[in-house]
């Protein structure tokens, strides 16, 4: 499943509509990253030049000039090259790029630093992502000194540098109806990979085991590649925020938690589900779940256009401190507890983040020191927890050890919220219920 072409072009048009006159971007691809010695870790765009151009290969940049006479997207990349392509792979080429990826002129990247200067010469204003790479920003400030090498001859230096993230991210945050229906499609295989776990799972089974289902899963729906390091842990291991070693052994007694999901054609998903690795909860584990649960149900009932970005984190808050109080983990005021935040002792993180190309998206949380209103076309995950410490002795000895989150992605619609992450069960009856089919 992958966008069409014509969403690409309407993301560069969308770009340089907002792009002050006068003026140039470059963007740059991601750099290849060595693994070990000469083992290279698999090569994955950046997310901010495959939202703008949908190509693949490393070594290439994008550059968008607006009004230019010859064409407002020109491409830079890799040649083809017989005998490089043996080892390597096949390439697009300039020659064919214009066709298959709509650019209006394509150069070898070998050329650029012969080409693009020619092309800044005279702009105003270059709009790019300085501080992501030392690499391409002194490159950029090279091309920029070797125009200033010229003035004499009559060159003019841009005057102006410009963080293009202002303008590019506000657009990614906004998703189009095609980008909801693929992170949609890579929910669903997500969905289905959270259900195989539970189906699978006994214990003396090991937590790699488990992520071994989850990337069968994921690959054989045609995503290639988790969308971040899965997180699978069971036991103590659940209160590990970032757990990802995967290596332990599942007990009986044991919750599960896990946190993955697929990327799909550059698309993020990402779920957590908690359930009992012998299929049934303990009642420790029932009263925590359950509580955490309903703050997830409070929260996705905050997801609404025109509600800010901090109302279903405030609902979960809510939800999950009256029950903390009535469990005796915590004392005194609701109010007051929420206010002094010392829910933070077993709910240390926010409830949400934006979701997307990025598995934790762009997009600014507050406008002029205020959250920001939710809109329709934002997507968000919603993800309270419970984490117990294991060696926290200011609560009783049932609890301890106890780790729960519970995750789903929703996009803001006009009346509400759609979840797109329904295809896998979460309510304690249908986790007990699968688990026994």
């Amino acid at each position: 499943m992958k966008l069409d072409s014509r969403e690409y072009a309407k993301r560069r048009r969308q770009l340089m509509d907002l792009m002050s006159p006068n003026s140039i971007a470059i963007v740059p691809s991601a750099p290849v990253t060595v693994r070990n010695r000469d083992v290279e870790h698999p090569f994955r765009q950046d997310s901010d030049f495959y939202y703008l151009s949908g190509f693949a290969e490393e070594h290439a940049v994008v550059v968008l000039i607006p009004g230019r006479e010859h064409g407002e997207y020109v491409l830079f990349c890799e040649e083809k090259i017989k005998e490089k392509e043996i080892w390597t792979g096949r390439r697009v080429g300039p020659e064919a790029a214009p066709d298959v990826l709509g650019c209006d002129d394509a150069f070898p990247i070998s050329d650029i630093d012969d080409i693009l200067p020619g092309l800044i010469e005279g702009k105003d204003r270059v709009y790019a992502s300085l501080g992501v790479s030392p690499v391409f920003d002194n490159q950029l400030m090279q091309w920029v000194n070797h125009i200033k090498t010229q003035v004499r001859n009559g060159a003019t230096p841009p005057r102006e540098f410009s963080a293009l993230d202002h303008l590019l991210h506000e657009i990614r945050l906004i998703k189009s109806p095609a980008e909801i229906a693929l992170m949609q499609r890579a929910c669903d295989i997500s969905a289905d990979a959270h259900t195989r776990a539970m189906q699978m799972v006994k214990p003396g089974m090991f937590e790699y085991e488990l992520e071994a289902e989850l990337m069968r899963t994921f690959m054989a729906a045609g995503s290639r590649w988790p969308a971040y390091p899965s997180i699978v842990g069971t036991g103590e291991n659940a209160c590990i925020l970032h757990y990802t070693h995967n290596n332990a052994e599942i007990k009986d007694g044991d919750l599960i938690l896990i946190d993955a999901g697929c990327e799909l054609d550059y698309y993020a998903s990402d779920i957590t589900r908690t359930f009992p690795a012998n299929g049934k909860f303990t009642e420790p584990q029932r009263k925590l779940y359950q509580l955490v649960l309903d703050a997830n149900y409070a929260a996705i009932d905050a997801v609404k256009a025109g509600n800010n970005w901090n109302d279903p984190h405030a609902a979960a808050v809510k939800v999950l401190v009256a029950g903390l109080v009535q469990y005796g983990l915590l004392s005194g005021d609701e109010e007051t507890l929420i206010e002094e935040q010392a829910y933070r002792q077993f709910y240390m993180h926010k409830t949400g983040h934006w979701l997307g190309m990025d598995v934790h998206d762009v997009g600014e949380y507050r406008i002029d020191g205020e959250w920001r209103l939710l809109e329709e076309g934002m997507v968000l995950t919603i993800e309270p927890g419970l984490y117990i410490a294991p060696d926290d002795e200011t609560v009783d000895p049932m609890w301890r050890g106890i780790g729960i989150r519970i995750e789903d992605d929703v996009v803001v619609t006009k009346t509400g919220c759609n979840v797109l992450t329904r295809g896998v069960v979460k309510d304690v009856d249908a986790i007990e219920a699968l688990m026994a089919g």
